[in-house]
């Protein structure tokens, strides 16, 4: 069959799920910076099947531009936060987390994150307050009867939005701290033994001190720790319906979760049906390089280049890091392309390039790459698995030294302290990643491990969405434990009637043994005096 009519036939079959003005209608809550990233590849890919895709976002966002020309549409309301107020806020928790928080101690370390955990949640609560209390911007929502809501969790509101519209929910996220939010709204089960709280590095092969610490985390998590307000969230979200209720109750009505994770990064875990893994589903093939980079690349011989960024969040660094990195950079044979927001480095060698703006993808997918120097954000970290690079990791904050002992725990990295590496420590780390080809090997076994599924993760997450639209939901995949107090999930009610049951059947078996054994005594008695 020549390849005209094959592509005539593959265009029947894409017609037959979505002829013309089939298309659904999805609103999305968006979040910023990586996680926009990852949500507006999936929002492109809606949209080129057909969907009509509306985000709503306040006149404070950051990342969301609705001025460069996209098919995405975009809803922008007001309110009387700036996007200045929202970069302060984060430059903040960015720089207390990276500079002043705790390390290795969770009584000291989860405070200070929750603390600024909160800080962030109240703004999000006042994006939201602004948009639900807009009677005209919800009106207008509520004639466009979309159906289905796009939402992060670690940004709250989208539950809200859907239940007043009345529209299914679906949440796209990585990971929430502790899980709390997978564990408790979700219903995703949990077990201490084998399965680490995320952030605490540990992998699913324990020792049993490090069981004992797996545990004090979940404990913790479980007992302290909170990633909102959730009494503040409570009562707002009881003021906007008009009648008791949560924001864990609104949350556990999603319909499907999204998890941006896979089985060549995560470890093996029970999942529930409505828990869908699309980890690496913005990976994409190499691109070519930009003209002037690409002969930069191509001059580095056999010895090929390395890749440096540390990430969207963070753009520069004090002078001293910056140093202690460019010096150690400038004793490599290979090229480095860095990405770099500041002073220039004094120690900076004539093989290192810095640029604003890195093609961080195309640059892992080129053929001189031979590793990849990361702060170990979920993004970078799966497009260095998707193109099988070996990695040296400085994690700075939140999930990035977990995914980065991840790495290492697989043998595809080597770990690194921002804070007290030298020089030394990073050229050592390049040379080992660099020339040790087990780093390279096994990059890629989990890059092979990646690209060996039978559906693409893009296609995956989007038919889930398209299967929740089609369906008005996803109700059969919803468990049972949704409808159970925490004391009859954990069956502690059927435990305490077993118990009792026990209890009385030894009270009834010992008062019976003891009155057989006074009347056997009062008989005795009777006869010895007869």
């Amino acid at each position: 069959m020549s390849m005209k009519w094959i592509s005539v036939l593959l265009l029947l079959q894409l017609g037959c799920y979505f002829s013309p003005g089939s298309g659904g209608k999805v609103l999305v809550w968006p979040t910023e910076y990586s996680h926009w990233i990852s949500m507006k590849t999936i929002l492109e890919e809606l949209v080129q099947r057909g969907h009509e895709v509306s985000v709503l976002t306040s006149s404070a966002s950051i990342l969301v531009d609705p001025n460069k020309p996209s098919a995405i549409k975009f809803e922008i309301y007001p309110t009387s936060l700036s996007k200045h107020d929202f970069e302060v806020l984060i430059r903040k928790v960015i720089n207390k987390w990276i500079y002043h928080t705790p390390k290795h101690i969770v009584w000291t370390y989860f405070p200070v994150v929750q603390e600024l955990f909160w800080e962030y949640s109240d703004y999000i609560q006042k994006l939201c307050k602004d948009a639900v209390l807009n009677k005209k911007l919800i009106t207008k929502l509520q004639e466009s009867r979309f159906d289905l809501i796009l939402s992060d969790p670690i940004g709250p509101c989208g539950e809200l939005l859907a239940e007043i519209l009345k529209t299914p929910l679906v949440y796209s996220l990585r990971f929430t701290p502790g899980h709390n939010i997978e564990k408790y709204s979700g219903g995703l089960p949990f077990p201490p033994s084998y399965v680490p709280v995320v952030m605490s590095e540990l992998s699913d092969q324990m020792t049993f001190m490090e069981r004992v610490k797996n545990m004090i985390y979940v404990l913790y998590c479980d007992f302290w720790f909170q990633i909102f307000n959730e009494k503040r969230w409570d009562q707002f979200y009881t003021e906007v319906l008009g009648r008791p209720t949560t924001l864990s109750e609104l949350m556990r009505k999603a319909e499907m979760w999204l998890i941006r994770n896979y089985w060549d990064f995560e470890f093996p875990r029970p999942l529930l049906p409505h828990f869908k893994y699309i980890g690496g589903y913005h990976c994409k093939p190499a691109k070519p390089l930009p003209k002037e980079m690409e002969e930069f690349a191509q001059s580095s011989g056999e010895n090929g280049i390395v890749v440096f960024t540390l990430g969207s969040m963070v753009n520069n660094m004090t002078e001293d890091r910056a140093n202690v990195i460019a010096s150690a950079l400038a004793q490599i044979p290979q090229k480095v392309i860095w990405r770099f927001d500041g002073k220039k480095p004094e120690t900076l060698g004539p093989n290192t390039r810095l640029y604003k703006w890195i093609p961080q993808n195309d640059l892992l997918g080129h053929l001189k790459t031979k590793a990849f120097i990361t702060h170990g954000g979920a993004n970078g970290i799966y497009e260095a698995i998707y193109h099988g690079i070996p990695m040296v990791g400085i994690p700075l904050f939140s999930d990035q030294p977990d995914n980065i002992a991840r790495m290492k725990i697989k043998g595809a990295a080597v770990k690194l302290d921002f804070h007290t590496m030298s020089s030394t420590d990073l050229l050592n780390a390049m040379k080992t990643v660099i020339n040790d080809p087990s780093y390279k090997e096994n990059a890629m076994k989990l890059s092979r491990i990646q690209h060996d599924q039978p559906v693409k993760p893009l296609d995956r997450a989007v038919f889930w969405i398209e299967f929740v639209m089609r369906h008005k939901g996803a109700k059969h995949l919803r468990p049972a434990s949704h409808d159970l107090t925490w004391f009859q999930y954990h069956s502690l009610d059927v435990l305490g009637f077993l118990l009792a049951c026990v209890a009385t059947a030894i009270f009834v078996i010992t008062k019976s043994c003891v009155l057989c054994f006074q009347m056997f005594a009062k008989t005795a008695k009777k006869e010895k005096r007869e």
